[in-house]
């Protein structure tokens, strides 16, 4: 969603109150509970399956969540497909072992980074999560530290907690039973981390993510790539609620995401003042089947030739709010029909946009009569088989009742275009209780050195290395800084190593180079090839291209199947003095002033087999023997 379509709002007059949880995956050999490598597989290289069904259980007080039981009441069965780098504790037929002790080490950075109070003895939880996502029923979760804090343009932003989590299975796809899930994802260590509600503005919530971001990925040992990070956002104004959207994938979705929920809950604080003006009211849900006994609309009719039925609410005092927007492209009937879709209708219809859909005037007039509707009123109905249509009118009936109330607490997901759509309620504390099988640990904050912050380290880059603070930045900031380092370590020249692995990689991906195949010792290889004068500095492109193509060679094998095995100078010459030959013309009018368009042709007929510098002392030579 374009900032430009979003209105602007006075955020510290309708007193904007938000906070962050931020969830990294950690970049270990292996998963938080078992020895199996966190890689990722497609979907297609499973070689077995299991199906599932899940329930909710009561916490250690005999309490049940209200999220996990709207979820349970949702019917699905869930599929997960297992590889031979997946075992049994993801598939919970195995107890978990001890909490790993690389991902402990790499929490225990980023607790120092975020000046986080580490607690002395740390103990797993179960988080009931009854969506499929987990094979188990719950995430397990370890409390690390609390009371940290970031500093921001707009102020100090508090970090509340740092949690050490096993990260949930991957959607692949859904069916007609229910969801297919991957076990590769499940159990790769995770950190959330929670900000206080601080955050002022949505250019502050960005501001603040960002920051956090940086701190993660200065440690070098967190996942990169779409999905690896994920941000949810709690927002709220005076007189709202608290709401949190999950989901949320760049910065840019951060303040997109804060703007478009204060203008949803503006929105709905002032149809709420208008319900409250009109005595609005929601009536008793009615069987409304017979009304559209003969109807033509396609989605009825389909539903009745079924066996189905239409169920109908009466919304009394909402007429022309109902079909109110409060995001672009979304209106109250939209936030109904979220309801009713978790039930398993396809939506609902309602009186504000009928008769449209096939539905007549005179159904709809029908329809008013048969639930006592008048002139100011609105009705939703739902046509859906005779379970669906009785549950998600009933879902819909109750977020109505929520809209005379206000703004209702809920957990929402993001869209692609900067607005949410209603996932589930606000869970609660009775979602927690201990974990049995793992024994507690005790962290030792003093077993790990602090990591040097990204922004230190360009500018130590561009002093100590002499670096332009463009490279310098980018280097530092990017995926492969560890291999910058072992590379110069290892002799390399600091502007060759930094230019290749970024400038260099960021122009073969433009050309379709699948760089995400390019390993450490693909390029440390390809740097001794060079250095050892093997390969030309021009032809690098060339063979990381190859590599990325076919990561199973080697860096030497790489220069052979591109042909680009080094030439000796005697070689260099002829194909010099060839390209001089065939321009001698110019090089008779011009001079030392042909050496230039020269230059380029004698690197195209090498092929990047010679260093240029070699190239240009044989050229400039030649030239001056016929000028």
């Amino acid at each position: 969603m374009s900032t430009d379509a979003t209105p602007e709002y006075d955020y510290e007059e309708l007193g904007l109150v938000a906070g962050l949880e931020i969830h990294q995956q950690l970049d270990t050999e292996t998963k938080l509970f078992c020895d199996s490598p966190t890689v990722e597989r497609d979907p297609e290289e499973s070689d077995r399956s299991i199906t599932r069904r899940l329930h909710p259980t009561k916490s250690e007080l005999g309490e049940l969540d209200d999220a996990a039981m709207e979820e349970s009441r949702v019917d699905r069965e869930f599929t997960y497909l297992a590889y031979d780098t997946t075992c049994l504790v993801e598939e919970d037929d195995e107890p978990p072992r001890r909490v790993d002790d690389e991902a402990l080490s790499v929490a225990l950075q980023i607790a120092d980074l975020l000046d986080i109070s580490v607690v002395d003895q740390a103990h797993v939880m179960r988080k009931l999560v009854i969506d499929g996502s987990n094979t188990s029923g719950f995430q397990r979760s370890i409390l690390l530290g609390q009371e940290g804090e970031i500093e921001t343009s707009e102020g100090a932003v508090s970090i509340v907690d740092l949690m050490l989590e096993e990260e949930s299975a991957k959607r692949v796809e859904e069916t007609e039973e229910g969801v297919v899930y991957s076990l590769d994802r499940l159990g790769v260590p995770l950190v959330e981390i929670g900000t206080g509600p601080d955050i002022r503005s949505p250019e502050g919530a960005r501001e603040a993510a960002a920051r956090i971001g940086m701190l993660l990925r200065s440690t070098g040992a967190v996942k990169r790539g779409l999905g690896t990070i994920r941000q949810d956002v709690n927002v709220s104004i005076a007189d709202g609620a608290r709401v949190e959207v999950k989901g949320v994938q760049d910065l840019q979705g951060i303040e997109d995401i804060v703007r478009g929920e204060v203008g949803r809950q503006a929105e709905l604080l002032a149809i709420r003042d208008e319900l409250r003006e009109r005595d609005a009211r929601v009536g008793e849900v009615t069987d409304v089947t017979d009304t559209f006994a003969d109807t033509e609309s396609g989605v009825i009719r389909g539903a009745l030739d079924s066996g189905g039925k239409v169920t109908a609410v009466p919304l009394f005092g909402f007429d022309g709010l109902v079909g109110r927007e409060i995001q672009p492209d979304r209106r109250l009937g939209t936030e109904l029909s979220d309801h009713a879709k978790r039930h398993g209708a396809g939506g609902i219809f309602h009186t504000d946009e009928l008769p449209a859909y096939g539905v007549t005037e005179e159904e709809v007039s029908a329809l008013r009569d048969a639930v006592g509707a008048g002139e100011g009123d609105a009705v939703a109905i739902v046509a859906a088989d005779p379970e669906t249509a009785d549950l998600a009118i009933e879902a819909a009936a109750e977020r109505a009742e929520t809209a005379i109330e206000g703004v209702p607490e809920e957990t929402r997901g993001a869209n692609d275009d900067g607005t949410t759509r209603y996932l589930r309620p606000l869970p609660g504390a009775a979602r927690m209780y201990p974990e049995t099988d793992v024994p507690p640990v005790e962290p030792d904050p003093s077993d790990v050195e602090r990591p040097e912050l990204l922004d230190e380290k360009a500018e130590r880059y561009a002093d100590e290395f002499g670096l332009d603070a463009g490279l310098a930045e980018q280097v530092a900031f990017g995926q492969r800084f560890p291999l910058f380092e072992t590379a110069v370590d290892r002799g390399v020249d600091p502007t060759f190593a930094a230019s290749t692995l970024e400038s260099t990689t960021t122009e073969i991906r433009r050309e379709g180079a699948a760089v995400e195949n390019l390993t450490d010792e693909h390029f440390l290889d390809l740097f001794d090839l060079v250095e050892d004068g093997d390969l030309a500095k021009e032809g690098v492109p060339e063979v990381l291209t190859t590599l990325a193509e076919s990561p199973e060679l080697s860096a030497a094998e790489a220069v052979e199947e591109a042909g680009l095995s080094g030439v000796s100078e005697e070689e260099v010459r002829e194909a010099v003095v060839e390209v001089v030959e065939r321009n001698a013309d110019q090089i008779e009018a011009e001079g030392m002033g042909a050496f230039s368009g020269l230059m380029g042709e004698a690197m195209g007929a090498l092929r990047g087999k010679a260093d240029g510098e070699v190239v240009s002392d044989v050229l400039r030579e030649e030239i001056g023997k016929r000028s």
